[in-house]
């Protein structure tokens, strides 16, 4: 659970997503990553609890609907399912890109097709083929995270192969909040949205041997860790090469060992990245396929969604999303036509995912709220509480709001946030036209 968290939320927000944000705001980026660290901390602290009571497959979006209205159950499960779609598409743009940095000839959308073939034959095989495969991918970043923050600290202090030692002046000398306020919350949009996927705990909640010790662990160890990579992996980045020097090429990471000289290491982060790449869209096929299970299985879908393979996989549903995936090979064929660069194509995908997925994350602040007036009993022996709830609930509600606010100021995300309302508006209608008749089964069932 802790590995499918990493990998799940340890993918392109941080590895292609951080030169945008870096753009906007400059070093103060890092305190970007930290603030958010922290509110998604008590998101998931309030997660937790009312998973410690009741760990369930797919569990916010039956939460949603059971502390606060039907339409809130479906609205998240279909977020999640879009959300997860277009991350899986700025994957696809991020694996092609990637690909150029050995092949710069090669067509974006080969590398694409071939990755999103692979992913969905995995996730076909098995559950634990997919916690496997994200395992080993999770396992593939957060070592080699680990040993690129340990080589930039020895070329900020002690230089490296002729590299004189940087230092951390690179941190203030070329300006540390160079977009003022409004740069920094246009990053904070960006940055929130590379959080996505640390709510995979409570998808992988209900598939768990020992739901409520995996659970602790899982959400205690995986914010620090997360923001130890994040923050770390940038500091370092930031610290030996100039950000305003960074260029709308590739990975930021990648080009920063190039430009200082270790061409070697950047060929191997370019892998990771890959591998980065790979895991989020392993990732956008397990957690989305296992909504629009959820959504067969309470009719909101047709039937055969719901069908299994003698493996105990929802085929119909892992082969559906793999097929909504695809079309970021497409997009990364039609998109230049009417963009310029793939970093700005990808910002432009990968923010479309920004609203939807703070859906699940609003409910699950919501709904605990409701689940401490409707259960009092079961909070007076409870371990895992959120902290200063509900205040901490407001404060985080209100942060997420303030960075939807900014979203629409900034031109490069007005449009994906747009995309977004309409994405909710249309599903919220489809509700109460089609499925409102349900509310009292739904109900029922939950009961």
């Amino acid at each position: 659970m802790q590995m499918i968290a990493l990998g799940g939320t340890i993918g392109v927000g941080l590895f292609m997503g951080a030169k945008s944000t870096i753009g906007w705001t400059g070093p103060s980026v890092l305190l970007a990553y930290g603030i958010a660290g922290l509110f998604l901390y008590l998101i998931m602290r309030a997660l937790g609890e009312m998973l410690y009571v009741n760990p369930v497959t797919g569990s916010f979006s039956q939460f949603a609907t059971e502390y606060m209205h039907p339409v809130f159950g479906f609205l998240t499960a279909w977020s999640n399912i879009f959300q997860w779609v277009v991350v899986g598409i700025s994957e696809m743009i991020a694996i092609g890109t990637y690909m150029q940095f050995w092949w710069p000839s090669l067509p974006g959308w080969v590398p694409g097709i071939i990755a999103v073939l692979f992913l969905c034959l995995a996730n076909l095989i098995s559950v634990s083929a997919f916690g496997e495969l994200e395992y080993w991918f999770a396992l593939i970043k957060v070592v080699t995270i680990i040993a690129m923050i340990l080589v930039g600290l020895v070329i900020i202090v002690f230089g490296f192969n002729g590299i004189h030692p940087t230092g951390i002046s690179n941190l203030w000398t070329h300006g540390f909040f160079t977009g003022g306020m409004k740069g920094f919350f246009f990053a904070l949009a960006i940055v929130f949205a590379s959080y996505q996927g640390i709510e995979l705990i409570g998808v992988t909640a209900g598939e768990a041997e020992n739901p409520k010790k995996s659970l602790v662990e899982a959400i205690q160890s995986t914010i620090g860790r997360i923001l130890i990579f994040y923050i770390g992996s940038i500091f370092v980045m930031l610290s030996i090469y100039p950000w305003d020097k960074i260029t709308k090429i590739g990975s930021p990471f990648v080009e920063t060992f190039a430009q200082v000289g270790i061409t070697a290491a950047a060929g191997i982060i370019n892998f990771v990245v890959l591998t980065a790449a790979l895991s989020g869209s392993n990732s956008a096929i397990y957690s989305s396929s296992r909504m629009s299970y959820l959504l067969s299985s309470e009719g909101q879908l047709p039937k055969w969604f719901s069908k299994m393979n003698r493996h105990g996989v929802p085929f119909i549903s892992v082969i559906s999303i793999a097929s909504g995936i695809l079309l970021g090979v497409l997009l990364n064929v039609i998109l230049p036509m009417f963009y310029k660069g793939a970093d700005q194509i990808f910002v432009y995908v990968y923010s479309s995912s920004v609203l939807p997925g703070m859906v699940p994350w609003v409910v699950i602040l919501i709904s605990e709220i409701r689940f401490r007036k409707q259960h009092p009993e079961d909070l007076k022996n409870h371990s895992f509480k959120m902290p200063f709830s509900p205040y901490s609930n407001y404060l985080t509600l209100a942060v997420l709001a303030l960075t939807l606010v900014f979203m629409f100021i900034n031109n490069e995300t007005r449009i994906p946030l747009i995309i977004g309302v309409i994405f909710l508006a249309a599903m919220t209608i489809l509700f109460f036209t089609k499925f409102n008749n349900g509310k009292n089964k739904t109900m029922d069932k939950l009961k």
